[in-house]
């Protein structure tokens, strides 16, 4: 009866167990000669090992190259996010605070294009922010657990934009320890992959925050001395 060879994984399974195999045989180890990755000769072990040690040592650099450049774009949205906070914070004028969130919003991440629509604040009833609010709108509002990204695909909120964006943010806005929203935001832009449905929301979250704060200012503003 022929006995049947072993397979490569056989092989690397007794030389995984094994391990004392290559202190036994360190002379063949010595002369074997294997592919080179990626040109028409053989090198030795030892070289191929060296070769697949620098091309970890690569990728690892890679990465660190990326995660630089991530903590360098977070340091940058961090500043934007604290001047913008800054600037409401500084608005003598309760009601200029909603133009104040459009405009400075834009100013800080070069946006496109950007609506606000309130609801619930009855001094801002008749202003072009309480325009064009449906009850859809607000009970999506509601029913948003965090802040939507990705392509319009039928956003009713997206018709507030002038032009219909490739890709957008939508963001329900609470006041402080508000249960219930009492507007939304839209971010548009013409990248399709600034707002993409994989993309972290944490800062869209903390504008979120910050912004209904401030209009919570709104809710029942104090009265203008005479």
């Amino acid at each position: 009866m022929t006995q049947e060879a072993p397979s490569a994984q056989d092989i690397a399974d007794y030389l995984s167990q094994n391990p004392q195999f290559f202190e036994d045989h360190a002379d063949l180890f010595a002369t074997l000669s294997v592919p080179h990755p990626h040109q028409a000769r053989t090198i030795s072990l030892g070289e191929r090992q060296i070769l697949t040690l620098r091309t970890r040592v690569k990728e690892h650099e890679h990465r660190l190259m990326q995660l630089l450049q991530n903590a360098g774009g977070n340091e940058r949205i961090n500043q934007a996010l604290m001047q913008w906070c800054a600037r409401m914070l500084a608005e003598p004028d309760a009601l200029r605070i909603p133009a104040h969130i459009i405009r400075s919003l834009g100013d800080q991440f070069d946006l496109d294009a950007i609506a606000l629509r309130v609801w619930g604040l009855p001094i801002l009833a008749d202003s072009e922010f309480a325009q064009d609010v449906t009850s859809d709108i607000r009970r999506d509002a509601a029913d948003m657990p965090q802040p939507y990204c990705g392509p319009v695909k039928g956003q009713a909120a997206a018709g507030w934009l002038a032009n219909e964006p490739a890709s957008l943010a939508i963001v329900p806005l609470r006041a402080l320890n508000g249960a219930e929203p009492i507007g939304m935001l839209v971010l548009g832009s013409a990248d399709p992959q600034r707002f993409t449905a994989d993309m972290g929301t944490a800062f869209l979250a903390l504008i979120a925050s910050l912004a209904g704060a401030a209009l919570g200012r709104l809710i029942d503003p104090a009265p203008q001395a005479a």
